[in-house]
């Protein structure tokens, strides 16, 4: 499949064509974006970790949940997220940051167990350094992307409807 930058491709310092404000056709593989994005937002807020992961609010998944989205197409619990510069992070500075987000996150997942209760992770020690890291990495993401970062995370079911062909 060949992905032909759009006239207003932010690769030249606008916006792109965007879908629910997530752009999609600068980078080549942005479904595998939108999720590593939308993990990265769940993690780095800890406002939606109480009040949506703590309090079981469905349609969010939970920790596991989102740490599976950050890696599981990626495979980012194997590699460096370098490896996907050009195809999923914009530069080297975004895949420093996220390659910073998914170990300090994997850490506490291997430390706690992946089916560990939410409250065990937001209690863990090293977990303020976790969120904060993935917040570095969603930051600057969303920022790439035009998008602002402090908005609430989006459900499931709406990054499933995102991530549909375009």
């Amino acid at each position: 499949m060949t992905v032909q930058a759009s006239e207003n491709s932010s690769r030249r310092g606008r916006r792109s064509s965007t879908m629910g404000g997530m752009p999609v056709n600068d980078m080549p593989w942005w479904r595998w974006r939108s999720n590593v994005r939308s993990a990265l937002h769940m993690l780095s807020d800890p406002v939606f970790q109480r009040d949506v992961w703590l309090a079981g609010v469905d349609g969010y998944g939970d920790v596991t949940d989102a740490v599976y989205r950050l890696v599981e197409d990626t495979w980012l619990d194997h590699w460096s997220a370098e490896k996907y510069v050009g195809t999923i992070f914009r530069d080297s500075q975004e895949a420093a940051l996220v390659d910073t987000a998914v170990l300090r996150v994997l850490r506490i997942m291997h430390q706690v167990g992946p089916d560990a209760p939410v409250a065990t992770y937001l209690e863990h020690q090293a977990w303020p350094e976790a969120v904060q890291a993935a917040r570095d990495a969603h930051v600057r993401l969303a920022a790439s992307d035009g998008e602002d970062p402090d908005t609430p995370p989006r459900s499931l079911d709406v990054l499933r409807i995102m991530t549909r062909s375009a």
